[in-house]
């Protein structure tokens, strides 16, 4: 029992035995004060002063990463993305699922759902992961078959991935990328086997969820029951469809 009061991370376990020592926790209406009690929340209903406590035992968010932060939980030398969010998330063990690099913007999975995070994270799952991309240089269709085809890499072959040119110039191209890997720098170390430096990146989708333009860098919010339930779906044995791209606005 007080290890589900504390579940929220608005209580410690300590503070969860106190109310419960001073009868202000009821179940089913009746007042519980033994901490060590069993609980069953998909069946009975907990009260603190008469309100409810929600279920916190698996908590979903998505943080709108910006540049310069590190996704760890701790670093001496670098702000991490735990900075960003309330002391509560770590005594919840709301913790990034995946990784994104310093420099790289966008959608960011935190879950205390480990079962979840390894089944979406997992190359069997294939899980598509969407990316604006700026780079250097002169995006063609010739990268587009390249990247379609599967770019070999010093140490691994990259899976095929869909990459859209949005804009192209000498100079400057702007892409979306679609694939179902995630390992480290492969984005960018895909790009640079083609001969493009890349500029920017940003994640705007991860599997079924997708970074809404109203979240600003920095923000998070709480994945909807639907998105939950979506994201369960796509931790499932089936390989999904490569899904059609959205328009992304550069």
């Amino acid at each position: 029992m007080d290890k589900y009061l504390a579940a929220s991370g608005e209580r410690t376990r300590s503070e969860a035995t106190k109310l419960l020592r001073a009868g202000l926790v009821r179940v089913d209406g009746s007042v519980e004060r033994n901490p060590a009690c069993k609980i069953d929340p998909d069946i009975q209903t907990v009260t603190i002063s008469g309100e409810r406590v929600p279920d916190h035992r698996l908590q979903y968010y998505i943080l709108h990463k910006p540049a310069g932060v590190l996704t760890a939980l701790r670093d001496n030398h670098a702000p991490t993305v735990m900075s960003l969010l309330p002391d509560t998330f770590l005594r919840r063990n709301v913790v990034p699922a995946g990784r994104l690099d310093k420099d790289t913007t966008g959608l960011l999975l935190l879950t205390n759902d480990g079962e979840l995070a390894h089944r979406v994270l997992s190359p069997k799952r294939h899980v598509f992961k969407e990316y604006h991309v700026w780079v250097q240089g002169l995006l063609t269709q010739e990268d587009v078959r390249a990247f379609r085809s599967g770019i070999a890499l010093s140490d691994f072959t990259a899976e095929p991935a869909e990459l859209r040119i949005l804009s192209a110039s000498p100079s400057k191209s702007q892409g979306v990328l679609l694939l179902r890997e995630g390992k480290f720098h492969q984005v960018k170390r895909m790009f640079l086997a083609c001969g493009h430096t890349v500029l920017q990146l940003h994640r705007t989708a991860f599997g079924p969820l997708r970074l809404s333009a109203d979240l600003p860098e920095g923000a998070w919010r709480e994945l909807t029951s639907e998105e939950v339930e979506a994201l369960q779906q796509a931790g499932g044995c089936s390989i999904p469809a490569m899904p059609e791209y959205h328009q992304s606005k550069g």
